[in-house]
């Protein structure tokens, strides 16, 4: 790029190559950080030819910010953030969900308390990912899913199911009525995360 033009930022979904300052700054911390990283072998990196500086590639930054929890929505560029919706009877434990995915800066979040709400929700905010716990009172997780896989515009949204006191044997029974994954509660928020990673496609 000609001296004196700077590179669009953030940085859009096709950028495989980064500076160390670009790193830093995707991360919030200041170059010295990046290079201690660097030099720790903590972040891959490669030097360019007769030269000292350095740059690192897409994946492995990619890589190094998903072990250390750091917000990807900036290396995401215009992708666009996706959208999420809790669906569960217990307040506190919406809160904490909902608190934690807002805190990886890449979900709009909204929430449901029960199956007719989640419904009426759904078509409204437009999920990609539906979290839900299985047994609502009024409808089941399953009832939930085979609503919006009979649905056109909905049977593509991804719907993960939670439960306390279903077995790993019935939680993976539940793929059978359309739902993608099943975790077990109390939730492991880190193992969420890389379900509803994965799920998304993000990783």
């Amino acid at each position: 790029m000609p001296r004196g033009r700077k590179s669009p930022w953030p940085p859009g979904p096709d950028r495989e190559v980064f500076t160390t300052g670009e790193v830093a700054r995707l991360c919030h911390v200041t170059p010295k950080t990046v290079i201690r990283w660097i030099d720790a072998g903590q972040l891959k990196a490669f030097r360019i030819p007769n030269s000292r500086d350095r740059r690192v590639q897409r994946s492995d930054l990619l890589a190094f910010m998903r072990d250390h929890e750091l917000p990807l929505s900036a290396l995401q560029g215009n992708v666009g953030r996706r959208r999420i919706l809790v669906v569960d009877d217990e307040a506190e434990i919406r809160e904490t969900i909902v608190q934690f995915l807002e805190s990886l800066g890449l979900f709009e979040v909204a929430t449901a308390s029960n199956g007719y709400e989640a419904g009426t929700k759904t078509v409204s905010f437009k999920p990609h990912l539906l979290l839900v716990d299985y047994n609502l009172g009024d409808v089941t997780g399953a009832d939930v899913a085979r609503t919006l896989r009979a649905d056109p515009q909905l049977r593509n949204v991804k719907i993960v199911c939670m439960s306390g006191f279903l077995t790993q044997e019935q939680g993976d029974a539940l793929v059978s009525h359309g739902v993608d994954d099943f975790v077990r509660k109390p939730l492991d928020l880190k193992a969420l995360r890389q379900r509803i990673f994965a799920l998304l496609e993000l990783v």
